[in-house]
């Protein structure tokens, strides 16, 4: 709790949660085509502009699965958590959103 949340929040009125990010951790164990790896796409959510829909795409026998998460820019860095990787029948989508820090 820095002096801002203290002056302002206490255990009955806490400060609201931010979403910092996601994990995706998706299991391909019966896929036919070995040899392409699974997609991911971000489509526009026609319910709500503050969400998108994130569509993971894998191929015969799996149908598509989809995540409504929350529309804002991602870290593409590496060094900052981003990871998109399919290795033993695991796709992994880790990433964090961007940190809009204030300056003067």
């Amino acid at each position: 709790w820095n002096k801002y949340n203290q002056t302002h929040y206490d255990k009955d009125n806490p400060p609201p949660k931010v979403v910092q990010g996601y994990k995706f951790n998706i299991f391909y164990p019966d896929l036919i085509d070995k040899s392409s790896a699974p997609t991911y796409r971000i489509e526009n959510d026609p319910m709500d502009e503050d969400t998108v829909i994130l569509r993971f795409i894998a191929g015969p026998p799996y149908e598509d699965v989809a995540f409504r998460i929350v529309n804002r820019e991602w870290e593409w860095n590496r060094r900052r958590g981003f990871r998109n990787t399919f290795d033993r029948g695991v796709l992994q989508l880790h990433f964090r959103f961007k940190r809009h820090y204030y300056r003067r």
